[in-house]
C-alpha cells in the first residue's frame, strides 16, 4: 500500500486494521464500508445536497490525510482532483472524491497483490 504516492506507513496500517475486507470486496461495496458513498437528499422534485456518511470513521479521517497529500504528489489523483475543482466543483467534493478514489485503488492493490504503477 505505500507504494502508492501519499500513503504512509500510518495510513497502510490503519487501513490494513481497520477495514480487514480490503481486497476482498468491489469498488462500491468498499466505499459504502468506509462511509465514502453519497447519499442523495430528494423527494418529488425537491433536491437537496449529496453527503457522505456512516461506514467507519477512523479509515474516513486517514484517507482524508493521505488523499490531501495524494492530491499534492500523486500525479494521477492530482490531475483527477484539479480536473473536479476546473469543472466548478467545491474544494472538498473534490478532496472526498479523490479519497473514495484513493480506496478503489488500494483495494485493488490488495486484490491483485502488485504494488503501484503509474498509468
Amino acid at each position: 500500500l505505500t507504494s502508492v504516492p501519499g500513503v504512509g506507513a500510518t495510513t497502510a496500517r490503519t487501513l490494513l486494521a481497520e477495514l480487514p475486507e480490503l481486497g476482498s470486496l468491489d469498488r462500491r461495496e468498499i466505499a459504502s464500508l468506509a462511509g465514502l458513498a453519497p447519499w442523495t437528499r430528494q423527494s418529488g422534485k425537491w433536491k437537496g445536497k449529496s453527503f457522505i456518511g456512516g461506514g467507519r470513521g477512523k479509515v474516513r479521517a486517514v484517507l482524508f490525510m493521505a488523499a490531501l497529500v495524494a492530491s499534492r504528489y500523486n500525479p494521477d489523483l492530482k490531475a483527477f482532483r484539479d480536473r473536479l475543482v476546473a469543472a466548478g466543483k467545491p474544494k472538498i467534493v473534490a478532496i472526498v472524491a479523490t479519497m473514495r478514489k484513493l480506496l478503489t485503488i488500494l483495494n485493488a492493490i490488495i486484490r491483485d497483490g502488485r504494488p503501484w504503477q503509474t498509468a
